[in-house]
């Protein structure tokens, strides 16, 4: 009862909000997770006014829209957001909007869904931490180029321009980061950390990938998940388990501990980038700095 008031609540400012004034005439352009805001950021550049209502350290799986963002999402024209049931609640809400005048675009919708992991913690049935695959997010590069294209004709060659020239640094980070990965042997490529949001990393670059807490951050580890993967830890030899910046480390300590009761050592290597880019304005509040920064805590710490 609670989740379809949210939603009826947030779907009624939706029909009530519609008419502010667009600034500078340009088209309103709202994202959700901090990896689209850069992605569309690059795209659109000047030529939209884009807001995005996830900033650093905030878990999508958990997020539930303020009244600010609200008023964000419904005086938008386009709202691109991940799909494959990321966002909680508000997927539903984007799903529920197709008959309103804004566009609502998954950016899962690039892609193949035979290519995708699957999932029995989502509602889509896929691993939605798509951005961990850099070929994917050259895909939903091409897909925001065309999808902004379409919305704002005139400025076509602009994005295609600008399409371009991500595509080639998206090309030069791919290649970085397996020369990175190269210097690792493969036999030391087991990542642990809190929750599974690495396993098209894993699958792109060869990792075993292990989360305690399963792909979504709205499960909660147990005792006996935290005494299964610590029995992983010692018999794997895992020298390095893995923080991240958008879910709370006592998860992560818990298990360290679970590890050390049993007369062995396991290190924190390091907080990655999971579900949310660093701060703006540092390289790791960038797609590109993130993934660079990510890679090489875990090698580092894994070597």
């Amino acid at each position: 009862m609670q989740k379809q008031l949210y939603i009826i609540v947030i779907a009624l400012v939706f029909l009530n909000c519609k008419n502010e004034k667009k600034a500078n005439n340009k088209l309103n352009v709202v994202t959700t997770t901090t990896m689209i805001t850069d992605l569309v950021k690059h795209i659109g550049g000047e030529h939209i006014n884009l807001q995005g209502l996830m900033g650093s350290g905030v878990d999508p799986h958990l997020y539930k829209a303020s009244e600010g963002d609200v008023t964000k999402l419904a005086n938008a024209d386009i709202i691109f957001y991940n799909g494959l049931h990321l966002e909680g609640k508000l997927v539903e809400v984007f799903e529920k909007m197709h008959n309103q005048k804004t566009k609502t675009i998954a950016i899962s919708d690039a892609l193949d869904e035979k290519t995708l992991i699957g999932s029995e913690y989502f509602a889509s049935n896929y691993d939605p931490h798509i951005w961990f695959n850099v070929d994917y997010w050259m895909q939903a590069t091409q897909f925001i180029v065309d999808k902004l294209s379409e919305a704002i004709p005139e400025q076509k060659t602009t994005f295609e321009a600008h399409g371009a020239n991500y595509m080639k640094q998206l090309e030069a980070l791919k290649i970085k980061l397996t020369s990175i990965i190269d210097t690792l042997p493969e036999e030391k490529r087991i990542l642990v950390t809190a929750h599974d949001a690495f396993n098209y990393f894993g699958k792109s670059f060869h990792f075993e990938v292990v989360g305690l807490q399963g792909l979504s951050t709205a499960t909660e580890a147990g005792v006996q998940d935290v005494q299964k993967l610590s029995a992983f830890i010692i018999e794997k030899n895992v020298k390095a388990i893995f923080v991240e910046s958008s879910v709370p480390k006592r998860t992560i300590e818990a298990l360290q501990a679970a590890v050390k009761s049993k007369g062995h050592d396991v290190i924190i290597g390091g907080s990655l980038y999971s579900d949310a880019l660093g701060n703006a304005g540092t390289a790791e509040g960038t797609y590109i700095g993130m993934f660079e920064y990510n890679v090489n805590t875990i090698v580092n710490a894994l070597k």
